[in-house]
């Protein structure tokens, strides 16, 4: 199921200052908000998240305890099934409910969700292709909304 590793994430102090330094050592731009960049590292398959900002004074943020396995995309149609038959409860990402793998077509990739026994975020992730009318979008769609937009 597992291929490697999909990204890593640092906490930094100003996010401009870091993003000058990763474009130095070679590694291009992925996107960008307001307050987080990512880089790949190998494009389309592995990136690093840059996190600015004061939540990091907090005993928790995702950004210091959390990793992304890189999974095809066909496994992540059976990730669900996968992690439940190892009895590992899949959780919810931010303000969502559902714990089903969901896409994010302007990032280009799908995700889903889970804790290691210490509290670790985890997730398994994969790399999607966007059709251009599609980049766009910001909202997050199952895999089922996914492919019935792509029929379209």
């Amino acid at each position: 199921m597992i291929e490697g590793l999909y990204e890593a994430h640092l906490p930094v102090k100003d996010l401009a200052i870091s993003m000058e330094f990763y474009k130095k050592i070679g590694l291009k731009m992925a996107w960008k908000d307001e307050d987080t960049a990512f880089f790949w590292i190998e494009e389309n398959k592995s990136w690093v998240g840059l996190w600015e900002g004061g939540e990091y004074q907090t005993p928790y943020h995702p950004s210091l305890r959390h990793i992304a396995f890189r999974v095809s995309y066909e496994n992540m149609k059976n990730a669900l099934t996968w992690l439940q038959s190892l009895q590992i409860e899949v959780v919810p990402f931010g303000k969502r409910t559902s714990i089903e793998p969901f896409v994010r077509p302007h990032q280009g990739n799908a995700s889903v969700y889970f804790n290691d026994p210490d509290g670790n975020s985890l997730e398994l992730m994969c790399s999607i292709e966007v059709p251009d009318a599609y980049k766009h979008m910001t909202n997050k769609l199952s895999l089922e909304e996914w492919e019935e937009l792509l029929t379209k």
